[in-house]
């Protein structure tokens, strides 16, 4: 469903920000529970809204090329700045 591929891409960049503050905050706050909660929470959002758009819309990261084919499909269909993926 590659109308979906806009919407999930936002849930990414959320989560992968989430993540990154929230790093920051663990660096100072290691024993901070909620924080390693929230870091464990967004990170499992990512990996859910990554592997939704990699099935939908093709890979995000060139380690999650499928080419079932032979082929490597790393360079098929436009690039995210382009409208695709």
């Amino acid at each position: 469903m590659k109308e979906n591929c806009p919407q999930l891409l936002n849930i990414i960049d959320q989560a992968s920000f989430a993540m990154d503050d929230v790093l920051l905050y663990l660096d100072t706050h290691p024993c901070d529970r909620q924080a390693f909660a929230y870091y464990q929470a967004m990170a499992r959002a990512r990996r859910e809204a990554m592997d939704a758009y990699q099935s939908a819309c093709g890979p995000l990261m060139v380690d999650k090329v499928n080419s079932a084919s032979g082929c490597w499909n790393w360079i098929q269909g436009p690039w995210p700045w382009e409208g695709g993926r």
